[in-house]
């Protein structure tokens, strides 16, 4: 599979842009945010819930972060008008982080404010280790500040992670919500694990930590391994649908006293067939919805970052027949 990702992401540079396109549209809502809104409001009918991501992050001058408040603004305001179950997925990079971290931590406050008046949740991307501290401040700087309609992305292939999910729980309480994922990042071998099952392994360790943390998990991964443990950890808790199961509560208003909770979620267009399983089992299923301009950007920059992501890139060619979502 590696030296078969390889080949795939080789070919890519040279691949005529209409082909990109027509890939990209298993994996990317549209350009805009009114076909976001359409997608979802059809998927709505699968018991799923969803996460928004606009295209785009690392800028190259703070007024370039403009462009990504006006957006999500926009974006917050449809989902309150849709009465659609979603929240957002933002990168700090996309606000100015690796450029003026007092600006970016502004930016993204700013956007919290307004999300929290609508009851929206925000979940901070995670981004390459460059921003991995940063981004963590980012979310704890927010508790401090009282907005807890926050949470951040963890990394299960990342050596850090496990006293991240310490550092975190300890500091937010009843109020922390973590996204944990294997990671796309191609990491530097002292710092994050690259052998697939360690990586796997890893993630599956986190996982174990959130639950007991008491934290609110949102496990997102498309592999059986992860899956598979993940269903036996939630059985092992006392935990699943009928019985620790905040179906009903928002990430925004989720307590003490209603106990622990988890869901799972998928990139748009991988493996619905997987996540149309468990929400009809009851669990909460969320979806990964992005759109932009920035298609093509995010197609070839996932392709070039991780090769695995071309497996979905070669059955989306081969089998043309499978259902987009």
């Amino acid at each position: 599979m590696g030296l078969f990702g390889r080949v795939i992401v080789g070919m890519m540079p040279f691949t005529p842009r209409f082909i990109i396109n027509w890939v990209a549209k298993r994996y990317v809502a549209g350009p805009d945010l009114d076909s976001a809104i359409r997608l979802m409001s059809v998927m709505s009918a699968e018991d799923a819930c969803f996460t928004v991501d606009v295209l785009g992050e690392e800028i190259a001058t703070l007024d370039e972060s403009q462009f990504f408040i006006d957006e999500y603004s926009r974006l917050i305001d449809a989902i309150a008008d849709s009465g659609l179950d979603a929240n957002i997925s933002i990168k700090p990079t996309a606000f100015g982080l690796l450029i003026d971290d007092s600006v970016a931590h502004a930016n993204i406050e700013r956007l919290l404010h307004k999300a929290a008046r609508d009851d929206i949740f925000v979940r901070l991307d995670m981004e390459d280790h460059r921003v991995t501290k940063g981004t963590i401040d980012v979310a704890l700087a927010m508790h401090e500040k009282g907005l807890t309609n926050i949470g951040v992305v963890l990394q299960g292939r990342l050596f850090r992670t496990s006293s991240d999910i310490s550092e975190i729980s300890e500091a937010t309480g009843t109020a922390t919500d973590f996204r944990i994922c294997k990671g796309i990042y191609l990491e530097p071998s002292d710092i994050a694990h690259s052998d697939y099952r360690a990586i796997v392994d890893a993630t599956n360790k986190a996982i174990d930590l959130m639950l007991d943390s008491g934290a609110y998990t949102a496990i997102a991964s498309h592999d059986t391994p992860i899956i598979e443990h993940s269903l036996s950890a939630l059985e092992s808790r006392g935990m699943g649908p009928g019985k620790a199961d905040p179906r009903h509560e928002t990430e925004v208003t989720r307590s003490a006293d209603k106990g622990p909770g988890y869901e799972f979620q998928f990139l748009l267009g991988v493996r619905g067939d997987v996540r149309r399983r468990l929400a009809g089992e009851g669990h909460i299923t969320r979806v990964y919805v992005p759109y932009g301009t920035k298609w093509y950007e995010y197609s070839m920059r996932r392709l070039r970052e991780n090769p695995e992501v071309a497996s979905h890139v070669a059955k989306a060619l081969l089998m043309p027949w499978t259902n987009r979502r």
